[in-house]
């Protein structure tokens, strides 16, 4: 039988890859551990994300019609800039945290504490941007009519083809809305928020307009979005049951009632990790004006909290090409 040798040299590891796999802290892998988790995470939304698009495709809205506006440019077709400007201002912060990590590496606190402002402030412009783009999706811009069937009609203009507001067609009938003040107690307190117009308001300001033409929502063989002829559109307007101003949980004025689900949920998520990453990059920006980590001989917290910053920004990448572009 032969004996069992054990070496000396490795006595008190853990295994013979050391105490230290891959050269990493507990600190590091632990960070790299939460970012396989929240990888698969955001990977299991954009599947069924995908999966719902897929199945609904025909009825699913063209983000090019949708995210078109820029602040103050009112009225102004800009497809998708402002979202690639938010997507842009992100890359830049991981720029700056990448320069964050190597002045950490080369122990000057200085260019740390400037490198981690600039993050900071470029995860606070990203999350002021998506709340403002949040705000307009809400609101909504042109309004729609939602059929017994719970299917959207939009509006376009006969001559140029484009999208036509409610507002700028809609005529106000008399007595047709009734405004409830607060005196009427709890009647009042059970009411919910009411449209713009009625149905009979839309509907009577069309049969007024001979130009108004309706566009359902789903996609003909050139991959836009099938426009009626008048005749049709007369037809189909009698099927409206409500009024329908923007976007929520419930109702979609762009199309598909998970088009708006998974805008809110996925942007949501992923803007609440941005959110935590500018909260926990404060913290550490401080810690550094404080001089924390000099005294501790080295920066390993900045380069933590960079990796997580990456991931986020990474994520954004894909969210922004699934959810915008494709």
């Amino acid at each position: 039988m032969e004996a069992t040798v054990t070496s000396t040299e490795n006595e008190g590891k853990v295994w013979s890859g050391g105490n230290k796999p891959l050269a990493a802290s507990y600190g590091k892998m632990m960070m790299w551990f939460f970012i396989v988790s929240d990888a698969l995470t955001f990977s299991g939304f954009l599947v069924a994300y995908g999966f719902s698009r897929f199945k609904f495709i025909e009825s699913w809205p063209i983000a090019d019609e949708v995210f078109t506006h820029f602040p103050f440019a009112h009225g102004q077709e800009l497809p998708m800039i402002y979202v690639a400007l938010m997507t842009f201002i992100l890359i830049m912060s991981s720029v700056t945290m990448v320069l964050a990590v190597d002045a950490g590496h080369k122990m000057k606190k200085t260019k740390v504490a400037w490198y981690m402002l600039l993050t900071i402030l470029g995860g606070a412009m990203f999350v002021g941007s998506q709340a403002w783009e949040w705000a307009t999706f809400i609101k909504g811009d042109y309004g729609a009519l939602e059929t017994k069937g719970g299917r959207i009609l939009q509006f376009v203009d006969q001559d140029t083809g484009k999208r036509v507001a409610i507002a700028d067609f809609a005529q106000e009938l008399p007595g047709e809305r009734a405004h409830h003040t607060r005196k009427d107690g709890l009647w009042f307190t059970k009411e919910g928020s009411l449209p713009s117009y009625s149905v009979n308001e839309v509907v009577a300001g069309f049969n007024a307009h001979d130009n108004i033409l309706i566009r359902t929502e789903f996609l003909n063989e050139e991959g836009e979005k099938t426009v009626l002829t008048r005749s049709e559109s007369a037809k189909k307007i009698k099927d409206a049951v409500l009024v329908v101003e923007g976007a929520n949980l419930i109702r979609n004025e762009y199309g598909s009632r998970l088009f708006a689900d998974f805008f809110f949920f996925i942007t949501g998520f992923h803007g609440f990790h941005v959110f935590s990453g500018v909260v926990i990059n404060a913290i550490i920006f401080f810690n550094v004006i404080l001089g924390t980590y000099e005294k501790r001989g080295h920066y390993e917290m900045v380069e933590k909290v960079g990796l997580y910053w990456h991931f986020v920004d990474l994520v954004w990448v894909f969210v922004f090409t699934f959810f915008y572009l494709v």
